[in-house]
């Protein structure tokens, strides 16, 4: 048995749930929000710290490449030594590298101090997600919190562009990173108070070190290929060799993991159809959602002259509407399943990404931009709610640490993917004199963006078929589906977890030894 119990394992709900539900997803918001909250201040940035020609975009891809190569490790971690415990010193890190990035005098320390943020935020995005599963049972309630949880990561992923504009323009750059300090120091204050600890309840603590080096290797190869893409060229030599690289690491991984007794990743995660099809679908979704964003911002700025600031204030419709979307779409998956909210979620996306396809050079907001915006909004949040529920619905207590970093890891992976591609359509499609050059690429760039979400849809349709909310599920499944997790538990190396059902022990002969006991 383990050490400690999570309020989902015990059945008894957690009074203090729904402020340790806003406090989780405090820390959602921020690690998604530092994502992407450099894309307005990158030219103030390579001014003020004397960035090299296309130097300043390390300030994001240091960041991405250690949050996205060690999201699986850090969810292993938290699941071992204490999920509390682990998202405390994640978050301390997180606080200490943000103080770090602000006060930065040189851009190898600012990139260095970047890359440490991004090992802090992969212990606290998995952390955080896990604790969030141990204190909402499985069921309609915890649907809810996923909506809202999903809401604030969707409204992160946008609100960098309403967040960063203003504070470049009025306090300066390095307010970007500032502004983390005090949310860590709150986080960190308060997570005593309002989390219960939790950890795996597996009796050895191997952290699988030939699988984490592995997956981890293949994560960053990934992520590195994506992010230096648009420089480098899609089939460049470069290019195709990490991508080929990865996608070798990545199979030597799944062999480890078949054959480790105490593996990172549980095979049945590997083979289970709902979780690898909810995290592809956020994956697609993650592409959509920076890929808009980042081509949004530019087209705003570069060609409507939009100041950060203005443009930040009217781009707030987008993260609204994505809270409203998350809140909708989590009653619609405990009605009708994961399948059809996640398409049609993702239509939206793609009708929104199609308005915005036709931006003229003159464009207006209310005409050109907010419609699409709007559809959007509402798209990214219910799909990305019915995406989550789908790959973390089922999962075993014992895993839900590194089950909610491959979710957190698809969103983020495909947010890096999204940007490199539509950085390579813009460029690609720019043709014609002055502003209407520039505005071509970007309608192209939006245009990647309705394929991506077409994608999607077409993996939603396809690998989320059946799948369905807790509350569908009849008694005797459920029955029949914990029986087979207690066997998995044994086939990989794990505890059986629960009290022998008394059907089983009045029929058997044997007796149980004192020692057991």
């Amino acid at each position: 048995m383990s050490a400690t119990t999570s309020t989902a394992t015990v059945g008894t709900p957690d009074p203090r749930r729904r402020r340790a539900l806003a406090l989780l997803c405090l820390a959602g918001f921020m690690v998604i929000l530092d994502s992407q909250i450099v894309v307005l201040a990158l030219p103030s940035i390579a001014t003020g710290l004397d960035f090299g020609p296309g130097g300043a975009q390390w300030v994001m891809s240091a960041y991405l490449l250690s949050f996205g190569g060690l999201l699986l490790l850090g969810g292993r971690i938290a699941d071992l030594l204490g999920r509390r415990r682990v998202f405390m010193t994640g978050t301390l890190l997180f606080g200490t590298s943000s103080l770090l990035c602000g006060f930065a005098w040189s851009a190898g320390l600012l990139v260095a101090a970047r890359a440490v943020q991004g090992v802090s935020a992969a212990v606290m995005a998995p952390t955080a997600l896990a604790l969030l599963l141990d204190t909402f049972a499985e069921g309609p309630e915890r649907n809810k919190a996923l909506a809202v949880w999903s809401g604030c990561g969707g409204f992160g992923a946008t609100a960098a562009l309403l967040i960063g504009g203003p504070l470049t323009d009025l306090l300066g750059w390095r307010w970007i990173f500032f502004l983390n300090v005090p949310a860590a120091l709150v986080l960190i204050a308060l997570t005593p108070l309002l989390l219960r600890e939790s950890r795996s309840d597996t009796r050895s603590r191997s952290y699988d070190p030939a699988g984490a080096l592995t997956v981890t290797a293949a994560v960053v190869a990934c992520v590195y290929a994506v992010v230096e893409a648009p420089g480098a060229g899609w089939l460049s030599v470069r290019t195709t060799g990490l991508l080929a690289l990865s996608a070798a690491l990545l199979t030597l991984f799944t062999r480890i993991e078949a054959r480790s007794a105490h593996p990172l990743v549980p095979p049945r995660l590997l083979r289970s159809r709902a979780v690898s099809g909810g995290n592809l679908v956020v994956f697609l979704l993650g592409s959509c959602a920076f890929g808009m964003s980042y081509t949004l911002s530019q087209y705003g700025q570069g060609v409507l002259g939009y100041s950060p600031l203005r443009f930040g204030l009217c781009n707030v419709v987008m993260p609204v509407t994505a809270v409203v979307g998350s809140y909708a779409g989590q009653a619609l998956v405990t009605r009708l399943g994961a399948r059809p909210v996640a398409a049609a979620g993702l239509a939206l996306v793609g009708a929104g990404s199609l308005l915005l396809a036709g931006v003229p050079v003159d464009g207006g907001f209310v005409r050109d931009l907010f419609p699409g915006l709007l559809l959007f909004g509402l798209g990214l949040g219910s799909c990305a709610v019915a995406g989550s529920i789908a790959a973390l619905t089922g999962v075993a207590e014992r895993a839900s640490g590194v089950a909610s970093g491959i979710n957190t890891a698809a969103f983020q992976i495909g947010g890096a993917f999204g940007v490199a591609v539509v950085s390579s359509v813009a460029l690609s499609g720019a043709d014609g004199p002055g502003l209407a050059g520039p505005t071509a690429g970007y309608r192209a760039a939006f245009t990647a963006c309705v394929l991506l979400a077409a994608l999607g849809l077409g993996c939603a349709l396809t690998l989320l078929r059946g799948t369905r909310g807790p509350s569908r599920r009849p008694r005797r499944g459920i029955r029949a589906e914990r029986r087979q997790e207690e066997g998995r538990g044994v086939r990989d190396g794990q505890p059986a977890r629960g009290p022998v059902p008394l059907s089983s022990a009045k029929c058997s002969p044997r007796k149980v030894p004192p020692s057991a006991n």
